[in-house]
């Protein structure tokens, strides 16, 4: 009775001071408990050597009103990667889903036949998913207008957000793989190089071939096949980046090979941004038959520019699926810069963290605790409270884009980061999970439809030095919620 009455007392003071209700909503979560751990999630955590204070869980039925497990729910804890859960839901309701983006090809010279004598300018608008083959499209717009040389330089202009500073290897000392990109308003084929690995039978060894090959990058492969399982096989697999004069890179590739993976291509980011657009441009123009006399440099495109084509990238919709089913970091960042540019004042993570401040608060989601550096969940500074995770998926599931949020998330045993987990478990294929990983986290947070119909919010992070043992705790969590009574 006194816990009632102390909750009764604090209400009647949230009228006058609004901000205890944060505070009374973390009281009422803990003094409301109406389960604790399920064993098998405790026992899997004791095995895995992780203390359940650190953990935090939270369960909640959708068409409830308050929470079935709230286990340090309160608590900010860096989430990972289920940090795109914020970012994304966010971009859906404040862009829209139907939201797109444009990359455009404009000149201020003058044509005459087949010749431009100026420059061309190529300017970007943040398109996340601007790929190698929607490049290829809007150049091959350009020379269809039958521009075939161009008498200038090819101009980059990237002016739509704050220019992306800092070192794409700080994370973790790995500056050319995808997960580190940085954002930036041009963005192609995620600046990042397809690397193919073509196996060799009678020679044991393996060709790797750059795709698109620009001239700048020489591939030297020294894989050697072996017997056994494909696996993770990009783990056997070093690769070394050396740069040489001009500009141009040397790309080292060395290790073992597993024989029964045949042909797999892995992805490397091996250029800085300037370079990695003009090397692209450079070979597909080449393709298309053009040719360009000038060099490449960053620059805006003049008042007087006028249009010569454009593309217009997937609605958000689907964007945001590519972005949660498979963890894209450098897609989430473009998608939170795009927030701060098109909703706030400026292409910025600090403009776009004021917006979505904002955007909370008018729908009486106030996270005082919430941290954001890139809205990625690649980050030691990012946090969130377990709690204010699943008041966020339970908002989105009682609003009215909540077909497109859940739909972005991976499926159990099914596709996206989640298709490996819970095979041949009840679960399977009825949970909607972002998952999220980094030395010493291990997050998934979305949603579980149980075997009873009941549709129910599933948070549960955890920060520890042997988090990544604690995948099993996270399964038996996701298993109970579907089997219970």
């Amino acid at each position: 009775m006194r816990t009632l009455n102390l909750v009764g007392f604090l209400s009647v003071f949230i009228r006058v001071y609004p901000w205890l209700k944060i505070a009374l909503g973390f009281f009422l979560i803990s003094a409301t408990q109406a389960a604790p751990l399920p064993a098998t999630v405790a026992k899997a955590l004791r095995e895995a050597g992780i203390p359940a204070s650190s953990v935090g869980v939270f369960v909640q039925d959708v068409a409830a009103r308050k929470p079935l497990i709230a286990h340090q729910a309160e608590q900010p804890m860096s989430p990972a990667s289920t940090m795109k859960l914020v970012t994304t839901y966010a971009g859906l309701d404040l862009l829209g889903p139907a939201y797109t983006w444009k990359t455009e090809a404009l000149t201020s010279g003058t044509e005459s036949g087949d010749t431009l004598t100026g420059d061309l300018v190529i300017k970007g608008y943040g398109d996340p998913a601007l790929t190698l083959e929607s490049f290829w499209r809007l150049l091959r717009d350009v020379r269809r207008l039958g521009i075939r040389q161009i008498h200038g330089d090819l101009v980059l202009d990237d002016s739509y957000f704050q220019t992306a500073t800092g070192d794409p290897g700080a994370f973790d000392n790995e500056p050319s793989r995808p997960y580190n990109v940085l954002p930036d308003a041009l963005l192609v084929n995620f600046k990042t190089i397809r690397f193919r690995f073509v196996p060799e039978p009678a020679g044991g060894s393996v060709r790797v071939i750059a795709d698109v090959a620009p001239a700048m990058v020489h591939v030297v492969s020294q894989l050697q096949m072996q017997d056994g399982p494909c696996g993770d096989w990009s783990e056997g697999v070093t690769t070394e980046i050396g740069r040489n004069g001009g500009g141009a890179v040397s790309v080292l590739v060395s290790g073992a090979y597993p024989r029964a993976c045949g042909e797999k291509s892995l992805y490397l980011g091996v250029f800085d941004n300037t370079r990695h657009v003009d090397a692209l441009f450079r070979q597909l123009w080449q393709e298309l038959g053009g040719t360009i006399s000038g060099s490449v440099r960053k620059g805006s495109a003049a008042s007087d520019a006028r249009l010569l084509a454009y593309h217009e990238s997937r609605a958000l919709a689907e964007v945001v699926r590519d972005i949660n089913k498979f963890s894209n970091n450098v897609m989430a960042r473009q998608l939170l810069l795009t927030v701060g540019r098109e909703i706030g004042n400026e292409g910025s993570v600090r403009s776009a963290a004021q917006v979505i401040d904002q955007w909370l608060g008018e729908r009486s989601l106030h996270f005082p605790e919430m941290e954001i550096e890139n809205g990625s969940g690649l980050s030691r500074i990012e946090r969130i409270a377990p709690a204010h995770m699943g008041a966020l998926l339970l908002a989105a599931w009682r609003g009215p884009l909540m077909a497109e949020y859940v739909s972005s998330l991976p499926i159990a045993a099914v596709d996206g980061t989640m298709k490996k987990r819970l095979r041949n478990h009840g679960v399977a294929g009825h949970a909607h999970m972002k998952t999220g990983s980094l030395q010493g986290v291990k997050a998934i947070a979305g949603y579980v439809h149980d075997r009873k119909g009941r549709s129910m919010v599933v948070v549960c992070i955890i920060n520890h030095p042997s988090a990544s043992a604690g995948q099993a705790a996270q399964d038996a969590l996701l298993e109970w919620v579907y089997d219970r009574n």
